[in-house]
């Protein structure tokens, strides 16, 4: 079994690819789907709740995730607090992940793709056989968080927040480019995902 992750800025249109991987066979994890579970967790809500205050959950006890985003992303503490929320979730994240990978394993599966946004940065390189690195320009990512309702400076924290853009592609074995259409996009996706079904080499 191969495992590709996929990396890239914010909105850079990681999903996108994997989506298109999916297209073509492969079994795409998707750690923020993950992270949400993590998140709604009774035990990482009661440690976020005794840190943060009761605001970072909502009144019928699900997590307020626009709260804790304001913790962990704003103010003098963000750096702090976003390593406590991290340190909460990452291992969940990396636990379930690796269950899914052996399932995964163990009824033949060929091709997994994991979607992670901070892969690099969780030190999940050593999961995966071939990393892919989703480039767009800036303001390209810009306008399309700013599609996501996100505001100029929201976008700023969290990209502060990220491992650079430069280290993130020189961690990765290909670059696809995202800043054209999404028919250019699937014959990027094309080529590689040819390339690796004849080769075992990225």
């Amino acid at each position: 079994m191969k495992t590709i992750g996929v990396i890239g800025g914010i909105a850079s249109g990681k999903s996108a690819v994997a989506g298109l991987l999916a297209k073509r066979g492969a079994v795409v994890l998707d750690a923020d789907r993950f992270a949400h579970v993590a998140l709604a967790s009774a035990e990482v809500l009661t440690q976020l709740v005794e840190r943060f205050g009761s605001s970072v959950r909502n009144a019928d006890g699900s997590p307020n995730r626009r709260a804790i985003a304001e913790r962990v992303f704003a103010g003098a503490d963000a750096s702090a607090n976003r390593e406590f929320l991290e340190s909460l979730i990452h291992p969940r994240v990396r636990e379930q992940v690796e269950v899914e990978l052996k399932n995964l394993r163990d009824v033949g599966t060929t091709v997994v793709v994991l979607d992670v946004p901070l892969l690099i940065e969780a030190g999940w390189r050593d999961l995966c056989d071939w990393v892919i690195f989703v480039a767009a320009p800036k303001e390209v990512r810009q306008a399309r968080a700013a599609e996501r309702g996100w505001s100029a400076a929201e976008f700023a924290q969290r990209e502060a927040a990220q491992l650079p853009i430069s280290k993130k592609q020189a961690a990765a074995n290909a670059t696809v480019e995202n800043s054209g259409d999404f028919e250019q996009l699937d014959q990027q996706v094309a080529a590689l995902w040819g390339n690796w079904r004849s080769s075992d080499s990225p």
